[in-house]
């Protein structure tokens, strides 16, 4: 008898900034490395301006509808651009509302796993006038989240992993598959456990 695991249940917030897109870059990864993954894209659309990719004077569900057509061409073409041929389950929820609170409120819906949330770094004044939808989620989501910025940090450089001879165990390389994934290499079976 097989048993089927239940889906996870991943999120991402995306509006078409460039954190976002990294988040979305991030999100995709982690739902493309196991069919269980369903990712769920939304994009909070402000009822006064809309987003910045599409102009309007009037924010309605047609509208809604045109950025939900934009984000899934959008996903579409970066499943193709992945390198392992990017398969992934995933949903376009265009939502018009407050980022934050339409954000959670798919979360609660679906019983989210994970999120991602870009952040725009913002800092003092700044985040005390426009707020910080990254902060907020943070604090209100009931599940992990995993919040997406420009790495800044300068090359460090790193040692190089060396091959050593024990004296009781010789080396042994992780197993890699033919494709070059790795996968999971255990220690010996005769090593004990507690």
């Amino acid at each position: 008898m097989t048993t089927v695991s239940p889906s996870i249940q991943v999120v991402v917030a995306y509006d078409f900034s460039a954190t976002s897109e990294l988040a979305l870059h991030r999100a995709l990864e982690v739902a493309c490395r196991a069919p269980q993954h369903v990712l769920h894209v939304v994009s909070a659309i402000d009822a006064r301006d809309g987003l910045p990719v599409l102009e309007t004077k009037h924010v309605d569900h047609e509208y809604a509808e045109q950025i939900q057509k934009l984000v899934t061409d959008h996903v579409l073409r970066l499943l193709v651009g992945l390198a392992h041929g990017g398969r992934a389950e995933f949903f376009v929820h265009a939502r018009i509302g407050r980022p934050a609170d339409e954000i959670l409120m798919l979360c609660r819906e679906i019983g989210a796993d994970l999120v991602f949330v870009g952040s725009h770094g913002l800092t003092g004044l700044e985040r005390l006038l426009l707020g910080s939808v990254s902060e907020r989620v943070v604090r209100e989501a009931q599940c992990p989240v995993m919040v997406v910025r420009e790495g800044t940090y300068l090359p460090v450089p790193r040692l190089e992993v060396s091959v050593y001879e024990h004296a009781r165990t010789i080396y042994n390389p992780p197993h890699r598959m033919p494709d070059g994934e790795p996968n999971l290499n255990t220690w010996p079976s005769n090593w004990p456990t507690s």
